[in-house]
């Protein structure tokens, strides 16, 4: 039976590289024979040194995944000894215990071609192309492959040399005494800089780097319905990595402008239209303009302030994050309604006629309320 080497170091199967190294060098401090020497914490200490060992090579941990064993019928890591010592490396023992890379195991020379970062750029639109969508050239200025070297580094005929400061290696070794003995560290090769070669001849266009700065075109389809801060990704089209590594990708994110008329929340739309007194009383019908064109906006008579009238499907897309548009959102329009502030002779005199005709000369707020338990009724029952 396949040995749970995921449960042996206390992670999840899903748990990253990271995780899996901390999750060891916690348990490597408690474990170490140095440490802790009874018999039982040296086998537990076996057995973690062995997990570690699976679960930090991916083809191994690939077996692991399929639901094999990588280490057969028990067999410990690395020539499967009964020293714990063997089972894992002891430059990794000091990088459990220091964190630093151990010398017991060479880490090897690291490559000169890196992939690149992720590059960002915003582009302004205004909520009627955010609605319909558009196509743009944008100009971006990011790191290319050199056209000389072509992202080797070198300079045309030349080509790197073996680093004779770590003998391509990637790494120095120094030796220091600790309470556990001789201690070998390692670190990075000053001199390559942890590549194990160096560049006699670099490129004088790109100075060894083997990419240079530019500026150029990229085109970019924004789909109908985007929002502000939605972000559109662009593969490869990013920074070109050291050493001419594959490139980074572009998001173009979008920065929706303030509308004159309509606010939005999500797929609808809000905007207010003011009425007159006169035509809320009476109704009426308005031209509106909306992102199709123009509708008419019927209001009916006695029409009050704070009315919300919804127009379906005169929103926005609605963009689903497969960038597909399913339907649209809602057009909510606010009534509000404006009362005069100023009156001629004749509209204040027809004004008094008509609260005469209505009993309306003095409001009585009882009258809010049909039962007549307004709030000057509801305050003079609490006093009685």
């Amino acid at each position: 039976m396949a040995r749970d080497y995921y449960g042996i170091l206390g992670v999840d199967s899903d748990a990253g590289p990271d995780e899996i190294k901390r999750a060891y060098r916690r348990l490597a401090r408690e474990l170490h024979p140095d440490v802790n020497p009874d018999a039982a914490a040296q086998e537990r200490f076996r057995e973690v040194s062995a997990a570690y060992e699976v679960l930090s090579d991916p083809e191994k941990r690939r077996i692991v995944d399929l639901g094999g064993d990588p280490l057969g019928n028990g067999a410990g890591a690395r020539g499967g000894g009964g020293d714990p010592f063997s089972a894992f490396g002891f430059g990794d023992i000091m990088d459990a215990f220091f964190g630093g890379q151990g010398g017991g195991r060479g880490r090897g020379p690291r490559s000169r071609v890196q992939p690149g970062a992720d590059a960002l750029i915003r582009m302004h639109l205004t909520l009627e192309e955010c609605a319909t969508g558009v196509t743009r050239d944008l100009t971006v200025d990011t790191a290319v492959l050199c056209s000389v070297c072509t992202g080797s580094g070198c300079a045309p005929g030349s080509v790197p040399t073996m680093c004779d400061i770590c003998n391509g290696r990637g790494e120095v070794q120094s030796v220091q005494r600790s309470f556990l003995g001789q201690v070998v560290t390692s670190r990075p090769c000053p001199n390559c800089r942890g590549f194990g070669e160096v560049i006699p001849e670099p490129c004088r266009q790109c100075g060894g780097d083997g990419r240079v700065r530019s500026r150029r075109s990229v085109g970019v389809r924004i789909p109908a319905g985007v929002a502000d801060g939605m972000r559109v990704r662009l593969a490869g089209q990013g920074e070109v990595g050291p050493g001419g590594g594959p490139a980074g990708d572009l998001y173009v994110e979008v920065e929706e402008e303030p509308h004159e008329l309509f606010t939005r929340d999500g797929a609808d739309l809000h905007c207010t239209v003011e009425l007159p007194m006169t035509a809320a009383a009476l109704g009426t019908t308005l031209p509106l303009p909306t992102l199709d064109g123009m509708e008419e906006l019927h209001v009916e008579p006695g029409t009050q302030a704070g009315t919300v009238r919804t127009l379906r499907g005169k929103g926005m897309p609605r963009l689903r994050s497969s960038g597909r548009v399913d339907g649209h959102g809602d057009l909510m329009v606010h009534v509000d309604v404006a009362v005069p502030t100023s009156l001629t002779k004749e509209q204040t005199e027809l004004l008094r006629q008509l609260a005469a005709l209505r009993g309306e000369e003095q409001p009585d707020l009882a009258a809010g309320n049909r039962n007549g338990h307004g709030i000057f009724s509801r305050l003079r029952d609490s006093f009685r």
